[in-house]
């Protein structure tokens, strides 16, 4: 059996894992041959194609980002996208693929499913927003991260005695920044699950400004004011038709310096959250999702996700990650406003 490979969107830690845990487990027990799929769909699209085996994937498991490359392109927004993934397939004798990938490169797997395509889903995205699955690997590097840099802030913060507004990623669901926040002491968080009231935002700020204390607020990119709405600097869509988001941490810092009459500065971490070695915890997981889906491969048990539940990987249909992304229930993020102000 030949089994072709591909990470699709935005690239995280532990995506080498995986791809080192399907090749070495496919092929040491299962004797499978594999290949990789260059750039996620694009690379199925364009029958960009590479070799994949166990030469290829030594050493990979502390790199961050992916070998094999990465895009956001849409297949079914392609002319015969479909057809033309077939004939990649057909052409390099490919009997099933392994997509690695977060909400939308899941989603066009799961259409392809429908359309007879063998494929089987592993779930990955720094925002930990795939429905189905406990957590994705990725998403305990990028709080790190973050976690790193408010610590870092909390100093530069109190020695001018300004507000320091983080802005981390999260489009749609406030993981990262809820993670992060709590983890650093900050003393505001917003996510997109709640809109924020910034005469409240300016309230706490003052709050600790009071008691000789510099405020940090942590903010998810996707965070919207009440009666406002997303704040954007650039409006262009990707092939999924996403905005790329970034603007509200600025947004909010010159709000508060307005507002309050005190000095405020944003840092938008951005990309650097995606990258750089995966933690512990990250290689774990992606090499468990990697071995557990070669295992699907092989029981022809295609069209389903691998996900984590508890301690436990299970399978579950594609289908079951379509749709709503995983949010942060407003129960978890009320915990923790006894910190905030």
């Amino acid at each position: 059996m030949k089994v072709g490979v591909l990470t699709g969107g935005g690239d995280c830690p532990g995506l080498n894992a995986v791809i080192r845990s399907v090749v070495r487990k496919g092929v040491q027990e299962y004797g499978f041959e594999f290949a990789g799929l260059r750039d996620g769909w694009l690379g199925a699209l364009q029958g960009n194609v590479v070799p994949l085996d166990i030469a290829h994937v030594r050493g990979i498991l502390p790199r961050g980002g992916t070998i094999l490359g990465s895009s956001r392109t849409n297949p079914f927004k392609h002319e015969d996208g479909v057809q033309r993934i077939r004939d990649t397939l057909a052409a390099h004798r490919m009997d099933a693929l392994v997509v690695i990938g977060g909400e939308d490169t899941l989603g066009a797997a799961t259409e392809l499913s429908r359309q007879g395509i063998n494929l089987v889903g592993v779930p990955k995205t720094i925002d930990n927003d795939v429905r189905g699955t406990d957590y994705t690997f990725g998403f305990d590097t990028a709080v790190g991260i973050a976690t790193e840099a408010i610590d870092r802030l909390h100093t530069t913060a109190e020695s001018h005695m300004r507000t320091l507004v983080v802005e981390v990623m999260g489009r749609h669901s406030g993981w990262i920044a809820l993670h992060a926040g709590v983890a650093g002491g900050a003393n505001v968080i917003l996510i997109p699950e709640r809109p924020f009231d910034i005469d409240q935002v300016c309230a706490w700020v003052t709050s600790r400004f009071k008691i000789n204390y510099a405020p940090i607020v942590v903010v998810a990119e996707g965070a919207v004011p009440k009666e406002g709405q997303m704040i954007l600097k650039d409006r262009t869509l990707d092939e999924y038709g996403h905005v790329h988001l970034s603007g509200i941490g600025e947004w909010l810092a010159q709000e508060i310096e307005q507002r309050t009459g005190t000095d405020a500065r944003t840092t938008v971490l951005g990309h650097i959250q995606r990258g750089g070695t995966p933690s512990a915890f990250d290689r774990w997981l992606a090499t468990r999702f990697g071995l557990h889906a070669v295992d699907a491969v092989k029981d022809g048990d295609f069209g389903t996700l691998v996900a984590l539940r508890g301690t436990d990987i299970v399978r579950i249909p594609l289908d079951e990650s379509r749709g709503r992304t995983k949010t942060v229930d407003p129960a978890l993020y009320g915990e923790f406003e006894v910190f905030f102000g």
